[in-house]
């Protein structure tokens, strides 16, 4: 059986993996944030906390309670972090200075996991447990409430009200991420990654030195690192290490987390609004964007130009030879298509053309299927801006749900859109000017620009992934990326809760004959090309001066 086909068909088995949890998964997320009843633990959480989970917000209580709990947490992981030195259970290791705790903090709350540091050689089981892995949890249940938050305000009449926050993310994380963290880390444990609590132990000579190994809880971690779409790794080679991805089989199964949540969403989307049908059409947007995405990285991988390619039956630097270039494709393109940044290979290392696909993924949004929760409230402000484009063709004032997009709603969606790239860009280009940051690049040229490009893409759009090659872990490096990370993350909920507000307080309008029926596939066919020809205009002169250059020459 060639790696072609070897490719092929562990893509149809993920996609048949995820056909099949779609509907249920789907519908029992739709009634866990529908559900007016909250579980004995549930309301010992909140007694702890003192919040009352049945007071509805509106979108700027909502959005104080999103910054407040986000401040908490950055600062709670900053001083972890500083204090590890004194900390047990540290294995020795030193506190972290403080430009990379900021870093650090700030990466693990956003739902990041950038990481300038080697997790085996920096972090001890506290803060990897009780600081890292605990963040993996409520990062991703936060932005899962956000998204429910938009769905909610679709769905609204009148109201303004978009339910609670405390209840949205006690929810998001009790019977939901928990859960199936739980079952990921079975299996895992299963399939031979460890799960301990191990020091540091010597295995043997290596390159005439002594080699060192430590473990760790790295299945319980892992589990919520790939289902929360978080992606920070208990080692520095994350998913290409064989503690954390020992088989194949793990390989698949993890891609298969890090998609469970993005794309069954979806259907709790068209179970909330009251028409699964929507929820199909954003599926379907998600889905084609993603495996157009994998087919076209699979060609670049494995029909690169050049004797040792194609000696070696594709282009195998970099990549895992216990996965291949086929799953090392899919799980590339489902990283940065999602907010995971997680990797089972260097993307350094991918030819040209494959590094750019995974930079163009990061560039889209992260919404195809997107990071949990992020996804769905990125694409639907994509579908708001299609449904916009199609109103300017035909003279009409664009509607969306029953909801009519007018000048404020289309302003809140311009600037959700805006502030990523000018993050991106803006740090990317002081970075190029300044001689500082320069001297961390490993390269030089188009590969070393976008070593750059690819650091700030990754932050700002909360991805974590790196490029390799780069030496981030610089005063420069720290901060700036620690800021794109934070901006990226809560300037654009700023947008989308606020636009939330606004269309809850809206009346539905009434279908008629000239209403844009957003659940066919011609609408499908339209937001797809919102999306790319929005993305292409924003960033095709970055590209064009770095992995398009490169992939040409």
């Amino acid at each position: 059986m060639g790696p072609v086909l070897v490719g092929v068909l562990q893509l149809l088995a993920l996609m048949a993996a995820l056909a099949l949890a779609y509907k249920p998964l789907g519908t029992y997320m739709a009634k866990v944030y529908t559900s007016d009843k909250h579980l004995r633990v549930e309301k010992w959480i909140y007694k702890g906390i003192g919040a009352d989970p049945d007071t509805e917000m509106r979108w700027p209580a909502y959005l104080r309670g999103v910054l407040a709990f986000s401040l908490a947490g950055v600062l709670f992981l900053y001083v972890l972090q500083r204090l590890q030195g004194v900390l047990p259970g540290s294995l020795g290791f030193a506190s972290i200075d403080p430009d990379q705790a900021f870093n650090t903090a700030a990466s693990f709350v956003s739902n990041t996991n950038w990481q300038s540091y080697s997790g085996e050689q920096a972090m001890g089981h506290v803060v990897q447990t009780a600081g890292l892995a605990v963040q993996n949890f409520v990062s991703a249940a936060v932005g899962m409430a956000v998204a429910v938050t938009l769905v909610r305000g679709f769905a609204g009449s009148r109201t303004g009200e978009l339910g609670n926050f405390w209840s949205d993310l006690v929810r998001g994380v009790v019977r939901l991420l928990v859960p199936i963290a739980v079952v990921g880390a079975l299996v895992l444990v299963a399939c031979g990654v460890i799960q301990n609590f191990s020091g540091i132990h010597e295995v043997g000579q290596f390159m005439g030195g002594t080699q060192e190994w430590n473990g760790g809880a790295v299945a319980s971690q892992e589990a919520i690192k790939e289902l929360g779409t978080n992606g920070g790794g208990y080692f520095n080679a994350n998913s290409s290490h064989p503690f954390e991805n020992p088989t194949p089989f793990t390989n698949l199964f993890e891609i298969f987390l890090i998609l469970l949540i993005p794309f069954s969403i979806t259907r709790t989307f068209g179970i909330m609004v009251g028409s699964a049908r929507q929820g199909y059409a954003i599926l379907a947007t998600m889905a084609t964007i993603w495996v157009g995405f994998v087919a076209l990285m699979m060609w670049t991988e494995f029909t690169h130009h050049g004797p040792a390619f194609q000696a070696a039956g594709g282009a195998y630097e970099g990549k895992e030879v216990r996965f291949g270039v086929g799953a090392s494709s899919i799980f590339a393109v489902s990283t940065t298509l999602t907010s995971t940044g997680a990797v089972d290979s260097f993307h350094s290392s991918f030819t040209g053309l494959g590094g750019g696909i995974t930079l163009l993924g990061m560039m889209l949004g992260e919404i195809a299927p997107g990071g949990v929760g992020s996804g769905l409230y990125g694409m639907l402000i994509m579908a708001i801006i299609a449904v916009f484009i199609a109103g300017l063709m035909v003279g009409r004032t664009p509607e969306y749900l029953g909801k009519k997009i007018g000048s404020r709603e289309i302003k809140l969606a311009a600037c959700y859109i805006l502030i990523t790239p000018a993050l991106v860009l803006v740090f990317t280009a002081c970075a190029m000017a300044l001689p500082a940051p320069a001297n961390s690049m490993t390269n030089s040229g188009a590969h070393g620009f976008s070593e750059i490009l690819y650091a700030y893409t990754s932050g700002a759009n909360n991805n974590g992934s790196a490029f390799a090659g780069l030496n981030a872990d610089t005063q420069w490096f720290n901060t700036t990326i620690g800021l794109a990370m934070l901006l990226g993350r809560f300037v654009p909920m700023v947008f989308v809760l606020a636009l939330a507000g606004s269309l809850a307080e809206q009346k539905p309008v009434p279908v008629t004959a000239g209403t844009l029926r957003t659940d066919k596939p011609l609408y499908t066919g339209l937001l797809v090309g919102t999306i790319i020809i929005i993305t292409g205009l924003t960033y095709f002169p970055a590209l064009a001066l770095g992995p398009l250059a490169e992939g040409l020459a």
